[in-house]
Parts: structure tokens; C-alpha cells; sequence
């Protein structure tokens, strides 16, 4: 493993939540309420890489990878290289999702989920295209929640969750209802206690399947990025969506260094898995 990561998981973020009081805490909510009992699933984030870089990723293993824009997603998903090598690759889209890029997206190839559903009208739209795109499967979908206030970031405000999640089930008929995402802010500070935009998400899950009669084994949660993916799995993230950790800071690395951060950090998942493996 290299060196760098082995002080990264050294003085993991993870190590000083669990030795702290907010870390207790948060211990004893996770013993007392019923989290999904599936491993969280590694979403590598290509923005910016060339396709030797997702190939070499494939190759040590991985198979989810997420984008930003749909152009990218669909220029990267169609590259002959990515389709010959990579057959049993899944294609997450995790950026905000414009109308009139909805029907590119829907014509990327192995696009396995669309995680920023966050209207009734987008999902209207999504879901018509998809069915004429007469697919033998249909789109699992989640709804993107804004649970910061941070203008930059997109999402159904809270309060609409339960709405739009029951118009999906109900009237989408080619859209499957995956679960919830948010992006939590940036830089939080877990010295001041568990990331109040991930609770927030649970507990708009909550409300989702008491509202809706639905498990809360259904119900995945989005929530975890580079900076803060393990905290987002010690309160109960499905889901995490991994870039530079990955990958590196946008810059143009050697495809073999972004395959070993694959597998340091799917080794770090297995290890912070909500199994407790």
C-alpha cells in the first residue's frame, strides 16, 4: 500500500470520531436504530479522466463509476476502448440534471443510475424517455435532497421528499425508486458531532418509508464524497461517490497509481462497512 495512504488511514477521520465523545454518541444511535445491513458501494468518480484510467480502475476490480455532466458521461460510456474492456462496467450520473440533456443521458450506454432526481417534472420527463427507449429494465433513480444550505448545491427541499418519492412509485412506471442522496457541506467539522446534513437524510428516510410503508432496507442512502466517505458510513451511507481519492486533484496521473486507490480504498470500505464485517 502506499505510503501516503497508510498515513491517511492512520489518522483517519473515522479513528477520531470513534474515540471521541461525538463518537460515542454516534455509536449508541447506530446501535439503536436499524441501518441497512448491505456494504456500502464504491461509485468511482471519472470527471476529468481519460478512459485508460477507468479501464485500469475496471481491471483492479472496480465496476460502478459516476459523472458530472452527461456530455462526459456520454462521450466516456460510447469510447470503444471503455465498451471492449469493460463489459460489466455501471454508469451512475450524480450532477444536475437539465431537461434538455435528457435524452443524451438516457442513450448512454450501461447507465445503471441516475441519482439527482429532485422534481416531479424531471421525473415525468426521465421517466417518458426512458420508456421510449423501451429498455427491458428500468432506471433506478434516487432523490437528491438538499440538506445544506450552501447555494451551490442542488436538491429537493425536505419537506418534498415524501411527495415526489410517491409520485415515482406511483406514476413512473419505467423509473425504479433506489433511495435518497445529498451532498453534505464542505468542510464540516466532526469535532462538533455528527454531520447534521447526513442526519438530516436519515431521517427524511424515515419519513419516507413510515409515510410510504416501505423497509428501510429499500431504501439506499447517497451520501459521502472524498472528504468525508467514512463518517458518511458510520451513520449509514449505501452509497458513496469517491473522486480524488481515487483518482487524484484533476490531474492526469498514471492509470496504474488510480487502480491502487481503487483497491486501498474498497479495503477501507470493507473495513468501515455498516456489516461490521
Amino acid at each position: 500500500m502506499d505510503g501516503w495512504m497508510d498515513g491517511w488511514m492512520e489518522g483517519s477521520r473515522e479513528k477520531e470520531v470513534r474515540e471521541s465523545k461525538q463518537g460515542e454518541a454516534l455509536n449508541w444511535q447506530l446501535e439503536n436504530q436499524a441501518l441497512p445491513s448491505i456494504p456500502p458501494r464504491l461509485v468511482a468518480v471519472s470527471k476529468t479522466k481519460p478512459a485508460d484510467m477507468v479501464i485500469e480502475a475496471y481491471k483492479h476490480g472496480q465496476r460502478y463509476f459516476g459523472e458530472n455532466y452527461v456530455q462526459e458521461l456520454f462521450e466516456k460510456a460510447s469510447d470503444t476502448n471503455i465498451l471492449s474492456s469493460c463489459p460489466e462496467i455501471k454508469w451512475h450520473f450524480i450532477g444536475h440534471l437539465q431537461k434538455k440533456h435528457i435524452s443524451k443521458l438516457v442513450a448512454v450506454p450501461k447507465l445503471h443510475m441516475l441519482e439527482t432526481v429532485d422534481s416531479v417534472k424531471l421525473a415525468d420527463k426521465v421517466n417518458s424517455s426512458w420508456q421510449k427507449k423501451s429498455s427491458s429494465e428500468k432506471l433506478k433513480v434516487m432523490v437528491q435532497i438538499k440538506t445544506s444550505d450552501e447555494e451551490s448545491k442542488h436538491g429537493l427541499e425536505p419537506g418534498e421528499a415524501v411527495e415526489l418519492v410517491k409520485h415515482i412509485k406511483e406514476k413512473c412506471q419505467s423509473l425504479e425508486f433506489a433511495g435518497l442522496m445529498t451532498i453534505g457541506s464542505f468542510g464540516y467539522d466532526l469535532a462538533q458531532g455528527p454531520n447534521p446534513d447526513f442526519q438530516l437524510l436519515l431521517a427524511q428516510r424515515q419519513e419516507v418509508c413510515e409515510k410510504l410503508g416501505l423497509q428501510l432496507q429499500a431504501v439506499e442512502l447517497s451520501m459521502g464524497m472524498s472528504n468525508d466517505f467514512e463518517h458518511a458510513i458510520d451513520v449509514g451511507s449505501t452509497n458513496v461517490r469517491i473522486g480524488s481519492t481515487i483518482f487524484g486533484e484533476r490531474v492526469y496521473h498514471k492509470a496504474e497509481k488510480s487502480a491502487q486507490n481503487v483497491s486501498s480504498t474498497q479495503d477501507k470500505l470493507n473495513d468501515l462497512s455498516v456489516t461490521d464485517k
